[in-house]
């Protein structure tokens, strides 16, 4: 079992002493500490990856954040900040001698501005809600990831989370205009505003993905969006993996941005049809989910365009969704491909590396002989449209070195994605599983950047320590740096 623990932090009061204080801050009922209703909150969504918290809170209130964080502050105790826990590189693991604080119970819409096109909501308002809620408004939420219906808008800011409709419309950051964070002090800060721009440095763009290492967020106010008038999905199937990786440089190169452009291999495609009942056809080794939006005379247009291209790029089939009911089918499928493959295998691994478009048919490629070197099958579903991969590797836990078999092929991945000119992360963040790939993509002078920043906000690494960013120390061991005076100007920091 897979702690990743590096942290040096040791606890400047005992667990009684501790417990006895939040209680004077929190009901009862907000404070655990017993290890059965610690269990829950041993993991997020990566589950190689266990430690139990010391204690979990989950305030009622911003105020009582605040004084959470303060009486933490005092005795110098790390903070982990959790959402819903559907988090896949492990930023929501706990801390051995720290608070685990969890969001879950500030989940109200606070407002919503039809003629702005805002809503102001709570961290703990799952992704899917607030669409819910502005429906009978014409209006909704464009990110969306495919596990909307449960994660939440907080998570999604703290790892900038996209989804199947990123391609057109963004991710977080492009769809969110103010964040009320409280800093490791307890203190409330307002980031961003509720205008389309606000003065002095972007720092709202540095909040959204810092995978909450900088603060806690407390409150955002996003941008909805009109719905569109009409939107359609194509599905191609491909007996080719790599013809159909191609085709969606051609779409993208003849000027079409869809609202959505997803692929899926065979081994993902037979699972979701299992799980899901889609329509996908079984014998195609690739599809394509192609959704175009907008204008009803534009998307009719464009869908001729783009059946065109797909037909010309050697698709075998090309289907357009009759009506709403078959396109929504059409993505459940997609979205439900992660719980699907995870029906055929005990465990799965998903990658999440991002490359240029161009680079889909030589990466799938290499992901293949990957597979084959470690004799681990891999089902690939992702966001091709933006180059965004999450290889799904399949394996046993139960299977003594398996699971670190499969984090060796796993970074082989992340690095090449960084060689063809791409990311280590997408949209699921560092947390634990990519740190070491960190020290792959950047050098010691950006690692030490971002210790700078880290200390601004955090001077003891106080908040989610050892996740996200390495310590140049780390780096060296990992092989991916050489050090020589090496050290960042912030030892304080470089312990964790």
């Amino acid at each position: 079992m897979h702690t990743g623990c590096e942290h040096e932090h040791t606890a400047t009061i005992s667990k009684a002493d501790l417990v006895k204080q939040l209680l004077a801050l929190l009901p009862a009922d907000c404070v655990l500490f017993e290890a059965e209703d610690l269990n829950p909150y041993e993991c997020d969504g990566l589950s190689a990856y266990r430690q139990l918290p010391w204690v979990t809170v989950l305030p009622n209130s911003v105020e009582q954040v605040q004084a959470v964080m303060r009486l933490c502050h005092q005795y110098q105790l790390p903070v982990v900040a959790r959402g819903a826990g559907t988090g896949l590189s492990g930023g929501a693991l706990p801390h051995p001698n720290g608070v685990l604080l969890s969001l879950a119970k500030l989940k109200s819409i606070l407002s919503v501005d039809t003629l702005g096109r805002t809503a102001r909501v709570q961290p703990g308002v799952r992704n899917l809600a607030i669409s819910q809620a502005v429906a009978a408004h014409g209006l909704y939420y464009a990110p969306d990831p495919s596990s909307q219906i449960a994660c939440t808008i907080g998570g999604n800011v703290a790892e900038n989370s996209g989804g199947v409709h990123c391609l057109k419309y963004g991710l977080t950051i492009h769809n969110i205009l103010q964040v009320k964070l409280v800093d490791v002090t307890g203190e409330l800060l307002v980031i961003g505003s509720e205008a389309f721009d606000s003065a002095g440095y972007d720092l709202l763009a540095l909040i959204t993905g810092s995978e909450g290492m900088l603060g806690v967020i407390v409150e955002v106010t996003v941008r909805l969006l009109p719905m569109p008038e009409q939107a359609q999905v194509v599905l191609a199937a491909f007996n080719d993996v790599e013809k159909a990786a191609a085709a969606v440089g051609d779409i993208i190169a003849a000027g079409i941005i869809p609202a959505g452009l997803e692929m899926m291999d065979k081994l993902a495609i037979n699972a979701a049809e299992d799980y899901a009942h889609a329509g996908y056809p079984r014998d195609a080794e690739a599809i394509l989910l192609c959704e175009l939006d907008g204008m009803r005379a534009d998307v009719v247009d464009q869908i001729t365009r783009v059946q065109l291209i797909l037909s010309q790029g050697g698709a075998t089939e090309v289907r357009l969704a009759a009506d709403d009911t078959a396109r929504a089918l059409l993505w459940k499928g997609r979205k439900a491909a992660f719980p699907a493959v995870g029906r055929l295998s005990p465990d799965y691994y998903c990658m999440d590396g991002t490359i240029p478009r161009r680079h889909l048919p030589l990466v799938l490629r290499r992901i293949a002989e990957l597979s084959q070197q470690y004799g681990l099958a891999v089902a690939n579903v992702f966001h091709a449209g933006d180059g965004n991969l999450h290889p799904l590797i399949l394996y046993d836990a139960n299977k003594p070195g398996e699971l670190e078999q499969v984090e060796a092929f796993g970074g082989k991945i992340l690095e090449f994605c960084v060689e063809v000119g791409g990311s280590i992360t997408g949209e699921h963040g560092v947390g634990m599983e990519k740190i070491n790939q960190m020290c792959v993509q950047f050098d010691a002078l950006a690692l030490t950047q971002f210790h700078a920043i880290k200390h601004a906000f955090d001077p003891q690494g106080l908040l989610n320590p050892g996740k996200a960013v390495p310590t140049l120390h780390r780096c060296a061991e990992f092989g991916a740096m050489h050090i020589h005076h090496g050290k960042t100007p912030f030892p304080e920091l470089e312990r964790f």
